[in-house]
């Protein structure tokens, strides 16, 4: 039974809701619906799932992108209801002939969904009984051929069985064992004699013209290649002659004087207490600095916007200038589809998975199908602008992620602000967390670190160097120690000493390897951190999918909680390495859900700068 049928602007603004249906839905679909699907350009995709307690619900929509009406249906997941579709493209056209952008009531139309949803029902129930008298028609038919195929079969096994008994062999077929389909015997070799000689050989060592291998041809090729080899042998055994006897020249270095100090390591004891060596100043983090975006990339678009002008008069001056002044009456699929395909493979290329990269332009497709054209204006550019625009949002926070306002918000409370910082093996966890470390200090709050990265040899050593230069307290356990325990422990610590933040290290783990997830869900459930960032490379493509969705749905379904804490943000690496291709932030942003809070960009503590939305969706496009 359908639950509800709601006709709303882009706006947000009600026209119309079902008030025969009536029924109180459980949790809050639509407005799950909107956040999570529609603005998150996953409009494209056919249906949405939601889940409420003690109710399971599938939602599906329609768009009228011309008057800026969508149109969105409820069910219960279990019922499968076949007309729903149907219903919708009927509601749709018929709503919108008498849709007034100035009306807000249309109690009217109740009496015309009530005759659309018996129509569509009835349909239903005739494609059903369709389906089910050609089933029944076709059953017997299958039978039939299973029962002659199966009568086929014993009266070849009788005619093999009569044809073995005779002398002669009969045809032939009588002592050949079968094979397989892809061409290999099935293990039963038949023995026949041969015509000329009467030696009997086995069905797999045949004659040449059926394909089998002669053996004595094999000999003569392996008499061949050993000659070969051996005169190859002999002439490389003579050029390695000529060059034993031709003395190597001794090679002449440089007559200056070797460094007086090669090893530039701290001289300190295992403690780490002597000598410590303080970093000096290194100036002010880009996470303070305005990025400055040049004007190469708006030159670049110039060119290529002249370019498709040329491409478009070589298809014909005078349609091409009708077009463009005239535009198309309604935007069709197959009018967007070179446009999108063209959109798609450039994001590709710029390092965007292709998962991503297709529900994209799945989504633009279905917010420009069916829209007017303007006029002076081609479909490429209506397309680009489109997902120009998709991107922005998508990339643009939905929330605050000014950490600064956050730390002093849970100051005033007494306790520190915890972050921790996971992700997968080598991508740059403990140097980026020194990096937010330096941040953090330049604007004169307390910092601490805490090692539970326990597992991996070196990595509370690492710790402890940048903790040296940096000044600042870490709080360490040594190795093979529970991780969940340790970081427990520095946030004691971190209260009774003052500190405002506490940096927590974790170990890197492989989004499949379930005790260490099992591991970091039970030091996130244990401390219940205020920041969870996912440290990732920006090197990577359609992994970077794959990784970030296992690590949401392990840390969700390994946790004892039922609020499970996911991962609230993302620290992109290596950034400087991948110049143009940036499609890793879109990947990433797209499939969790979570801003980009970080880049790192470099080597040097002052290597840390915020994501610049607009200069990372001209470069995608350009």
């Amino acid at each position: 039974m359908l639950e509800q049928l709601l006709i709303f602007t882009r706006g947000g603004l009600i026209l119309w809701t079902c008030k025969e249906l009536g029924n109180a839905l459980k949790g809050s679909p639509i407005d799950t619906l909107i956040r999570s699907c529609l603005l998150e350009e996953r409009s494209g995709a056919a249906s949405y799932n939601y889940d409420a307690p003690g109710a399971a619900y599938t939602l599906k929509w329609t768009f009228h992108n011309e008057l800026g009406l969508i149109f969105v249906a409820v069910y219960q997941r279990i019922l499968h209801l076949l007309y729903v579709d149907d219903l919708l493209s009927m509601v749709k056209r018929e709503f919108s002939e008498i849709y007034d952008p100035k009306r807000t009531v249309y109690n009217d139309f109740d009496d015309v969904f009530r005759q659309l949803r018996k129509e569509a029902e009835a349909r239903a129930e005739e494609m059903k009984k369709s389906g089910q008298l050609a089933k029944a028609v076709n059953g017997p038919s299958k039978m039939q051929r299973q029962t002659t195929s199966q009568k086929v079969g014993s009266d070849g096994g009788g005619k093999k069985k009569s044809g073995g008994a005779g002398k002669d062999g009969g045809d032939g077929d009588s002592g050949k064992g079968r094979k397989l389909e892809n061409g290999h015997s099935n293990g039963h070799v038949g023995m026949e004699k041969s015509p000329a000689d009467g030696v009997p050989r086995s069905k797999e060592n045949g004659a040449s013209g059926t394909g089998a291998f002669d053996v004595s041809k094999l000999q003569k090729l392996r008499s061949k290649g050993g000659k070969k080899s051996d005169t190859v042998a002999n002439k490389t055994s003579k050029a390695e002659a000529q060059k034993k006897s031709k003395p190597k020249a001794n090679r002449v270095w440089d007559d200056s004087p070797p460094e007086s100090k090669l090893d530039f390591t701290d001289p300190v004891d295992e403690k780490g207490d002597e000598n410590i060596a303080v970093m000096a100043d290194q100036g002010e983090s880009l996470m303070d600095q305005e990025e400055v975006i040049s004007s190469e990339s708006e030159t670049e678009e110039e060119e290529e916007l002249a370019k498709n002008t040329k491409a478009d008069a070589k298809k014909g001056w005078f349609s091409s200038m009708f077009q463009s002044i005239a535009g198309k009456a309604n935007l069709e699929k197959s009018d967007l589809e070179p446009a999108l395909k063209a959109l798609k493979d450039r994001l590709m290329t710029k390092n965007v998975a292709e998962e991503i990269a297709e529900k994209l332009c799945e989504s633009v497709a279905a917010s420009l199908e069916g829209k007017k054209q303007a006029s002076f204006t081609r479909i490429s550019s209506t397309v680009q602008t489109a997902m120009e625009e998709a991107l922005v949002r998508i990339l643009t926070p939905k929330r605050s992620i000014d950490i600064l306002r956050d730390v002093h918000a849970v100051k005033e409370h007494g306790k520190p602000y915890v972050i921790v910082f996971v992700g997968v093996n080598g991508v740059g966890k403990s140097t980026n967390l020194a990096k937010v470390a330096y941040w953090l200090l330049q604007h004169k709050i307390k910092v601490m670190m805490a090692a539970c990265d326990t597992f991996r040899s070196g990595a509370v050593e690492q710790l402890r160097t940048h903790a040296r230069r940096l000044q600042i307290p870490i709080f360490e356990k040594g190795y093979e120690k529970d991780p969940a325990i340790v970081a427990k422990e520095a946030i004691q610590e971190a209260t009774r000493n003052g500190s405002d933040v506490v940096l927590v290290d974790t170990a890197g783990r492989m989004q499949d390897n379930e005790p260490l997830m099992r591991a970091l869900s039970k030091l996130i459930y244990l401390n219940n951190p205020d920041l969870v960032l996912f440290v990732g490379e920006a090197l990577v493509g359609n992994d970077a999918v794959d990784q970030l969705s296992k690590f949401n749905q392990k840390l969700a379904d390994l946790s004892t909680s039922p609020n499970a804490m996911l991962i609230d943000g993302i620290l992109l690496t290596k950034f400087d390495t991948i110049d143009d291709k940036v499609g890793a932030a879109l990947s990433m942003v797209y499939i969790s859900g979570a801003p980009v809070m970080f880049v790192g960009c470099g080597q040097s503590y002052t290597d840390l700068k915020k994501l610049n939305v607009k200069s990372i969706v001209k470069t995608l496009l350009k």
